[in-house]
């Protein structure tokens, strides 16, 4: 975490939020509290990709899942998906 930088506006440090975690943080999350971009960790795997190259499909399940451990400014105003915009 103290060498991540939001890939979109460079924004650090990022917050980190856990909701799995074994030997590794299975499941999470990064927030970038600049421009509110979240990005998942799943499967140990941080996807820090840019906006164009993710997958509304993937990650609005993502953000069900877990909306009960997820901010509500996170779940209504995040980007590049949000709860709020897909209803």
């Amino acid at each position: 975490m103290d060498i991540l930088a939001c890939p979109i506006d460079k924004q650090h440090p990022l917050e980190l939020h856990v909701f799995e975690e074994k030997d590794e943080i299975v499941e999470g999350l990064i927030v970038c509290p600049k421009c509110l971009r979240w990005y998942p960790i799943r499967d140990e795997i941080p996807e820090m990709l840019p906006d164009e190259l993710r997958k509304e499909s993937q990650d609005l399940p993502f953000l069900k899942k877990w909306k009960t451990q997820i901010a509500e400014k996170i779940l209504a105003e995040g980007k590049p998906f949000s709860l709020r915009r897909s209803k």
